[in-house]
Formats: structure tokens, sequence, C-alpha cells
């Protein structure tokens, strides 16, 4: 189970559920009907095409595309022309197709204005040209990434490697919108703005792009020395993500640039050295950031980890090496949690007097003050620990989930759901392989 399920779809089950007939009531006598399935199709050109377009064209995402677009030519009042405008922004978000992106993604956004993800996709396709219409259109779209991005950075969740992840994600995506801001105000001749908007961003997310924003308006307003720093930045800065293609502009820039305002390259390397050293020392500020955090972000091996209990008490985990311990993956919103948490005590009940053998019950809620009152309501012990990194390192996308580790502190077994009938003993058996490992 990878997420709590949402309001929305709740409020479908209980509908489909009061719509269904109970078990026990008496059925009404029926009679079998014989349908002609191909009159009935005939009789309703729209599903005949939907199934056409459905069974012909789903495996090749750019016909199946195009037969979405013809599907809404023939039949432009659909009720299902929502659905296809999304799935046609979507593929043209994949295939890079700007054009599409704005034709649908545009509509797409008016129904769905916080769409983020779209919204970044449609603001660069209308940055593409130097249009002032869409540098107007990009403007509003930047603006309102960066109020919701602005807005979820209220929500503090208490786990401290959600909050370093939040941060480091919403650094980047407001860092973003402001580069979109940036570029859009350079576009409607604003540069002065611009250039404060690109350095609002490197501000806040330390980018190439920031960098390389800041060089292009500043040499419109011909400060050439200052953009020159600039595209020192945007080549020096050394992030995942940073194409060679795009390196090799802002090299290609820089020494334009340094040509017509030196004559000779002579002096260039000290500036991109500088350079160098410059965005390193910014990185590793922002780094520092997250590390203050969360200090096991960086950490890859589990028994460097340091764990937070709910009392506050922590543990080593390397306090643990030379036993077997198991770790229980779990949530308060997770249903099939509550259902494998007896079986998991009857587990751990069977090794009780082992000292050789610890058990870990590992909670993954971001929100960490839910998890007394649940563990009260449930009537659960309270010797639980917070993840605090440990489903990074092992990869835990979906709970409940069960590793063990063996007792030289790496992972033995895995168990991913759980089958109720086989638990007890399929966990049992791995944990006793594991005490037998040399």
């Amino acid at each position: 189970m990878k997420r709590p399920l949402g309001l929305a779809f709740l409020i479908v089950l209980a509908a489909a559920a009061q719509d269904a007939p109970p078990a026990e009531q008496p059925q009404m006598e029926t009679r079998t009907v014989d349908i002609d399935v191909g009159a009935a199709l005939q009789a309703n050109p729209e599903a005949e095409a939907w199934r056409k377009l459905r069974t012909e064209s789903s495996n090749s995402p750019t016909d199946y595309a195009r037969g979405l677009e013809d599907f809404l030519r023939r039949f432009p009042e659909t009720a299902r022309r929502a659905d296809i405008e999304r799935s046609l922004a979507q593929s043209a978000i994949e295939a890079g197709d700007h054009a599409r992106i704005l034709r649908y993604g545009q509509v797409v956004l008016e129904r769905e204005p916080n769409n983020l993800r779209l919204a970044e996709f449609v603001t660069r396709a209308l940055l593409n040209t130097d249009d002032k219409e869409n540098a107007e259109k990009a403007l509003r779209h930047a603006r309102l990434i960066e109020n919701n991005l602005r807005m979820l950075e209220l929500q503090t969740p208490e786990s401290r490697s959600a909050q370093a992840d939040m941060k480091r994600g919403l650094d980047e995506g407001i860092g973003r919108a402001l580069v979109f801001r940036s570029r859009a105000m350079g576009n409607l001749g604003r540069y002065e703005e611009a250039v404060k908007l690109a350095r609002s961003s490197y501000a806040v997310h330390p980018s190439a792009e920031a960098a390389r924003e800041t060089g292009r308006w500043l040499r419109k307003l011909g400060r050439d020395e200052e953009a020159l720093t600039a595209y020192a930045d945007a080549f020096a800065i050394n992030m995942p993500g940073v194409s060679t293609r795009l390196r090799a502009g802002d090299r290609e820039r820089l020494s334009e640039l340094y040509l017509k305002t030196h004559e000779t390259e002579e002096g260039l390397g000290e500036l991109i050295l500088e350079a160098w050293d410059r965005t390193a020392a910014d990185l590793e500020k922002k780094r520092k950031e997250l590390l203050q955090i969360d200090p096991n972000r960086e950490i890859r091996d589990a028994m460097d980890l340091e764990i937070t209990g709910l009392d506050g008490e922590k543990l080593a985990m390397g306090s643990l090496l030379g036993k077997v311990v198991v770790l229980d993956f779990w949530a308060t919103w997770c249903r099939p949690c509550v259902v494998q948490h007896p079986l998991y005590k009857e587990v751990e009940e069977r090794y009780a007097g082992r000292p050789e053998v610890v058990f870990l019950n590992i909670n993954t809620d971001y929100e960490q003050q839910v998890v007394e009152p649940f563990l009260e309501a449930q009537n659960w012990e309270k010797n639980v620990y917070f993840e605090d990194g440990l489903k990074r390192i092992f990869s835990v996308n979906s709970i409940p989930s069960t590793i063990i580790i063996g007792k030289d502190g790496t992972i033995a077994s895995r168990l991913t759901g759980f089958n109720a009938e086989r638990f007890v003993e399929m966990l049992s058996e791995r944990i006793d392989r594991a005490l037998a490992a040399e």
C-alpha cells in the first residue's frame, strides 16, 4: 500500500457500496435478453469510434495521440473531452511537443489552475519565443506556481527526512518559478526586474539556469563584466541535470563575451576558477542547510543511522551489529498494517527472551503527532521508532514492508506486503536463516 486513499476515492467507494444490493436480499426474478452488440455499437457511433481507437492505437503513443485528436474533431461535445485533453497534454509533454503542450495544456489549466506540474511545462513552452502576449501569460502562470509553492512552505512535516526533502523540492520549484518570471519580464523589456528575479532564483536555489538567466539580462543592459561573472557561474556550477549541451552553450557565450570585452582569452581561466570556488561554496551552504534539518540525509549505510523513538530517545543502529534485526515499516493510515500487526506480534513473541533477535517498529508517517494517539486507540505498545532515513536507504516504496538485517548489518531478507495465512511461518523461517548464517 503506497499512500492513503483520497477522500474523493473513499466517497466513490461508499457510493458504490450503497448502490450494491445486500448479499442476503432476495432477488427479483430475471430473464435473459439477447443483445446484438454489433447493432448496439452501430447505433452509438461515438462508442464504436472509442472502442476502435482503444484497440487499434493503444500500442503507439503517437498514433494514439492523433487518434484522440481525430476523436475530438468528430465528437466535440463528448463527455470524455476533459480526460482526452488531459491525456493529450501529457503525451505532448512526454514527446516534448511545445505546440501541443500549449494547445492542450492551456485548456486543461483553465479547468485545473493548481496543476503545478502542467503549469511548469506550459510556462516553459510559452517562453520559447519572445512573443509579448505569451510572456504575459507565462508571467501569470509563474506567479501562480510560486504562490502555491510558498503556501506549501507553511506546511512543515515533523519527520526530519520529510522536512529536508520538502525544503529541497520547494526550493527547486520556487527557483524555477522565479526563473520563469525573470524570462517573462525580460521578454517584456523589463530587464532590471528580470535581473533581480534571476538573482532571487539563484539565492533560493543555486542553479546554472538562474545564473544563465542573470547573464542574459545583464548583457541586455550593457553590463558585460557582470554578465561575464554570471555566465562563468552557469558554466562552473556542477549539479545533476546540467546537460553537456547547455554547458557547452555557457562556455561558448562566456568565450564570446570575454573576447568582446578583453580581446583575448587571457585571464578567462582564472575567471572560471573563481566561479568554480564561488558556486561550490554556494552549493555547500545549501547542503549544510539540509543537513541541519536531517543529519541522516547523506548516510548510505543503515548501521550509521541514529533513529528517534516516540519519546525522543535515540537509537544508534550500529549498536545492533551482531544481532538479527527485524524492521516492520508501517503507518497509521495503512489498513493492511493494522491487519498484519497481531501476526507480527506473534512472531515477536516466538523470539522473546532471545537477545540476538531485535524487533523494531518503524513508523513512516510524515505527521508524527498522529502516532501516539493512534497507538493508544489501538492499544498497541509504544516502543516505536520513526524511520529517519531508513525508508530511503532500503528503498521502501510501499507498506507494510518487513526487512530483516543480518548480523553483518546487511539485508538478509525482505517481505513486501504479507500473506495472512503464511506470514508468521515465512517471517520465522527467514529470521532462522539469518540467525544460522555465518
